[in-house]
């Protein structure tokens, strides 16, 4: 089956289901889109290794790493194989330099390694076909949306609940950098990645 390479586009706080996020994945050099929606803490492991933010202690993904890495064990790539009832399926390709296996993971999983081990992503074109949104213009809109989109087209198991660490529009940057430092201390991640989505859109004004 043909593989197609993806990226990641976006990742933002879900307003329509709590405790959720949407991530949204982006076909290479293409303009198909693949919207999943995934659990607070998995997309907590993924902002925090895209933002380059350096937790305290290492967090589940970052011991998973540190424990396949002192065994000479690298993910080399992770492919989302299937969609069954709009939940994706993924699976991690390892290699010890002699031997590869496969070993299945969630969606979510499988993205916060991969963005810690350097691993492409991949999916295959007969999910892109079924699942996949096809954008026209700018990525911007189709960001704006991208909550509902992916509600309505695939997910994972979240959980229903997160309490909201809302209030930060009324903070001035040098506050919200601060919060963010104690958040860090305080190994608080998901209220990090709220308060660094607050500064990224101020700057981004």
């Amino acid at each position: 089956m043909k593989k197609v390479k993806l990226d990641i586009v976006g990742l933002s706080y879900s307003q329509t289901q709590s405790g959720a996020y949407a991530l949204v994945l982006g076909e290479v050099n293409g303009r198909r889109r693949l919207p999943i929606i995934i659990g607070a803490f998995e997309a907590q492991a993924i902002a925090i290794e895209i933002e380059k933010m350096t937790p305290t202690r290492p967090l589940t993904h970052d011991l998973f790493k540190s424990f396949a890495q002192a065994y000479q064990v690298e993910i080399t790539e992770i492919i989302i194989y299937n969609l069954v009832d709009g939940v994706f399926f993924a699976k991690l390709i390892c290699t010890d330099g002699t031997t590869t296996q496969e070993i299945d993971a969630r969606t979510s999983d499988a993205i916060a390694l991969a963005v810690r081990f350097n691993a492409a992503i991949y999916t295959y074109e007969f999910i892109l076909s079924s699942a996949g949104i096809v954008i026209e213009g700018n990525d911007f809109l189709f960001l704006e949306n991208m909550d509902s989109i992916a509600k309505e087209h695939s997910s994972e198991d979240v959980p229903t609940s997160i309490p909201n660490a809302g209030g930060y529009h009324s903070l001035s940057l040098e506050e919200l950098q601060q919060k963010l430092e104690e958040a860090l201390a305080e190994e608080a991640y998901e209220k990090a990645a709220r308060i660094r989505d607050e500064i990224n859109k101020r700057n981004s004004a």
